[in-house]
């Protein structure tokens, strides 16, 4: 009997019952740790890109596709938040002087940010 291409390729088969089912596995894929910009753009592609979510997970890089777009965002936030706050001279100086002034700047500040990073990296392929 000839060879199928999953045997030439080294697949093997196991029996259930009547039936020989080939033996298939997933590599196993480096994990990486995710963040909740990762996580937040996981949800968006599971809700509104499926395809592309299927796509990676069966080609083992959904993991480090989400620790890839966790750490641009970390990055794009961070300095989102330092411009921002140099701009609008939001300084250590005002943090001494006026704390609740300086709270509702910085998270004014932060919502800002997030909602660029939301828009630019987590809710767009």
């Amino acid at each position: 009997m000839a060879k199928t291409i999953f045997e030439e390729m080294g697949g093997t088969y196991v029996r259930q019952g009547d039936y020989y089912l080939p033996c298939l596995s997933l590599s196993e894929e480096e994990q990486k740790p995710v963040g909740v910009w990762g996580q937040r753009h996981l949800r968006y592609i599971k809700e509104h890109k499926r395809t592309l979510y299927v796509n990676l997970l069966t080609s083992c890089k959904l993991n480090s596709y989400l620790a890839g777009v966790n750490e641009q965002a970390e990055e794009m936030f961070s300095r989102l938040v330092k411009q921002l706050a140099e701009k609008e001279n939001v300084t250590e100086k005002l943090k001494a002087e006026n704390q609740m002034l300086w709270v509702q700047r910085m998270n004014n500040i932060r919502n800002r940010a997030r909602e660029i990073v939301d828009k630019e990296l987590i809710y767009t392929v």
